[in-house]
């Protein structure tokens, strides 16, 4: 007989407001231990210092994680000009200082020349691997990293308010990969400044925005009611760009045993009209529940991830 697994079995994603001073992996465990969760995992790491959306998959929830990794996210930051620091946020040691204050005028500008498909250097103080050890710590230990260029895109970016003239609040809209600090730094250089970024707020991931965001506090005001569902969305948030199919109770069973179904002419056009340019990623139902992620081939589906929801 196989070990009974702890905790509860909750499946849905929090999407979590993080706070400031929490690195992501705590508050996953937060999360998970507030629902009493079997599983958990998150979609987007977000640093300590940076706070905002953090989607946290719950049970069957974590097998969507890999659908929000192309996701586009916004973020709005606020760089402080006259001083760049070795972690380029407030949280480094100063290593340069200059009195240039950038017009916002100049900012908008430079900014146009980072959207699109650039190359974009992560900061030394991050958690790309180099010869296995993690950046951060090399950079720690006092040791030079020297990190490749790697492809990005940043699909939008303005100037949004400038609060005083040492400060610029920047938004922009990217695609995976992308650090905001690296930004900051390669933007303060093209303006021929120094600069930092002092706040960084992240506002969307795919679906999860703020408007359906929750604080930690809420959460455990929720649990002490005997309410934590109501602060659950459902698994299929994260599949919202793929499109689902309803089938009926037998394909349902037969696809939970891992065998693929076929496919009607119409139910054919009908997803083939719906996919992704690409993708042949398709959601299978059974009423409001998902059933399994599956691929579309030589009109079968052919299940790739089955959820178990059953209680």
């Amino acid at each position: 007989m196989g070990r009974r697994k702890r905790g509860l079995p909750v499946h849905g994603w929090v999407c979590l407001d993080k706070p400031l001073e929490m690195g992501s992996t705590q508050a996953v465990s937060r999360v998970r231990r507030l629902f009493d969760a079997q599983k958990a995992g998150h979609a987007g790491t977000l640093d300590p210092l940076a706070s905002g959306i953090l989607p946290i998959a719950l049970g069957e929830a974590t097998k969507t994680v890999p659908f929000m990794q192309d996701a586009r996210k916004t973020y709005r930051f606020v760089i402080e000009w006259g001083a760049s620091t070795t972690t380029q946020d407030r949280e480094g040691e100063v290593i340069a200082r200059s009195g240039v204050r950038p017009e916002p005028e100049q900012v908008a500008a430079a900014l146009t020349t980072f959207v699109g498909d650039i190359d974009q250097v992560p900061p030394a103080f991050s958690a790309v691997k180099v010869d296995g050890a993690r950046a951060y710590d090399l950079a720690r230990d006092g040791q030079t990293v020297e990190l490749k260029s790697r492809p990005v895109t940043i699909h939008q970016a303005s100037v949004t308010a400038v609060p005083d003239l040492d400060h610029v609040e920047i938004t922009v809209l990217t695609g995976k990969g992308v650090y905001i600090r690296s930004l900051a730094r390669d933007l303060a250089s093209v303006l021929e400044a120094e600069g930092h970024v002092s706040l960084l707020r992240r506002e969307r991931v795919g679906p999860f925005g703020l408007e359906n965001a929750v604080g930690l506090e809420f959460l455990e005001d929720l649990v002490h009611r005997g309410a934590a569902s109501e602060g659950l969305l459902p698994i299929t948030t994260a599949l919202d760009d793929i499109p689902d199919l309803a089938v009926t109770d037998e394909d349902a069973f037969r696809l939970r045993q891992g065998r693929s179904i076929v496919l009607l002419p119409r139910q054919m056009e009908a997803i083939q009209a719906r996919l992704s340019a690409g993708s042949q990623t398709v959601s299978a139902v059974q009423g409001n529940e998902p059933v399994a992620l599956c691929s579309l081939k030589a009109g079968r589906l052919e299940p790739d991830r089955v959820f178990n929801l059953q209680i």
